[in-house]
């Protein structure tokens, strides 16, 4: 196991943050916590995890490529 805070031990954890942070987060302000608690899992579940393209896996939506493998 390697020292304390090295982002490449976790990077798709840190990628994922990174995304979230640059498409979601520094664009808006939440006057409550629990306003900002259902932003950031309307884009985890309704944007990221079913419309949003993603390179690795061919830039499609992890709907489409899911609908197309089966």
């Amino acid at each position: 196991m390697s020292p304390h805070a090295i982002c490449w031990d976790n990077a798709v954890a840190e990628s994922f943050f990174s995304r979230l942070k640059k498409e979601r987060i520094r664009k808006r302000v939440y006057k409550t916590r629990d306003l900002a608690r259902a932003d950031i899992f309307d884009y985890i579940e309704a944007f990221y995890n079913r419309t949003r393209r993603h390179s690795h896996i061919g830039c499609v939506s992890p709907e489409a490529f899911e609908t197309a493998a089966t």
